[in-house]
């Protein structure tokens, strides 16, 4: 086991090696989709977690803040239908269930709310 535990909570997106040109439009794609409570959008959260595509279908796995978020179904259906459009192809989404923390988050630094100072 490695002793470098500083990448724990990286996603892990398959297709940065399988199809490294559907990595930007996906990133766009997915970037439209924010989480109204918090006011910022699914990649900057950290909520995609794995990406891969199988038989033409991109396949997600994505997290939420909150087990209880009231917005659940709705960032879901916006996740599948952003990386679907963006790519032109089907996607499906898969809702995980492993906690979410502020380490999970492209730029930590920026959810600055001074509640945990």
């Amino acid at each position: 086991m490695s002793e470098n535990t500083d990448n724990i909570n990286l996603m892990v997106w398959d297709i940065h090696d399988t199809y490294p040109d559907l990595v930007e439009p996906l990133r766009e794609g997915l970037s439209k989709v924010i989480d109204p409570e918090i006011g910022m959008n699914v990649l900057q959260l950290g909520l995609i977690r794995k990406v891969n595509i199988e038989d033409k279908i991109t396949k997600i796995h994505m997290i939420l803040t909150t087990p209880f978020c009231p917005y659940a179904p709705a960032m879901v259906e916006a996740v599948r239908k952003g990386a679907q459009e963006a790519l032109n192809q089907p996607a499906t989404v898969d809702l995980g269930m492993e906690p979410w923390d502020f380490s999970m988050m492209e730029d930590p630094a920026a959810l600055d709310w001074g509640m945990y100072s």
